[in-house]
């Protein structure tokens, strides 16, 4: 079955909600999508039809099997292209989102495995996140953000929370990227802050909500 844009656009969101929360309620998915709630009552109405997402009364409605799978598909698509134009076409990881979220509506399965197989199957994405296979499988990478990491400790940037431009500009500014190898210095107590030490470059402090959308794991 096609889905409309809009209707993916829907789908992806819900299942992005999930990772937060179980359920999924109307004020919040009209939030993420800066609609109006009755706008989103009709959609979710048009894809309860089509059979993709579950109501549980009092709590909220959350995808169903069926809906999590064209979920990680669109997913799959995305992340391929960000690939793609990063590595291929040599964009800045910070100028990709926006494209990839136009064309991860080509839907078509054939172009998906073969522009898979053509990147010679990458398993993560610019940004660090794990690309679903065509199966809908995606693995799990276990990671710790910089506000957790204990000082000293040598560690290497694997993913990055927040995507928006401002924030990849602000960690473009700082040398940072994944696989950047860097080293906590200090913990603030007064705010949250954070001295980190990135491989030659002079000692910088970063914000709290900066720290907490870097993810990194041991080197």
């Amino acid at each position: 079955m096609n889905y409309s844009v809009s209707e993916e656009n829907y789908i992806k969101s819900i299942y992005h909600l999930q990772q937060q929360t179980d359920t999924v309620t109307t004020n919040s998915l009209a939030n993420e999508l800066r609609t109006k709630p009755a706008s989103v009552t009709d959609m979710l109405k048009k894809l309860q039809t089509k059979k993709l997402i579950e109501y549980e009364k009092y709590r909220g409605f959350k995808l169903n099997a069926n809906g999590n799978k064209i979920a990680l598909g669109i997913i799959r698509r995305h992340r391929l292209w960000e690939f793609f134009l990063v590595n291929k076409l040599g964009f800045e990881w910070d100028k990709v989102h926006v494209i990839a979220e136009e064309l991860e509506h080509v839907s078509s399965a054939d172009l998906i495995e073969r522009l898979d197989s053509f990147l010679k199957f990458p398993q993560t994405d610019p940004h660090g996140d794990p690309i679903p296979d065509t199966n809908g499988k995606m693995a799990f990478i276990k990671q710790l953000n910089l506000a957790e990491i204990i000082v000293k400790k040598n560690i290497v940037v694997s993913s990055v929370g927040s995507q928006s431009p401002e924030m990849l500009e602000m960690l473009k500014h700082y040398h940072i990227s994944i696989g950047t190898s860097l080293k906590v210095i200090k913990h603030f107590a007064f705010d949250g802050s954070i001295e980190i030490k990135v491989l030659q470059y002079t000692p910088c402090i970063i914000s709290e909500q900066v720290a907490k959308n870097i993810f990194v794991h041991h080197d």
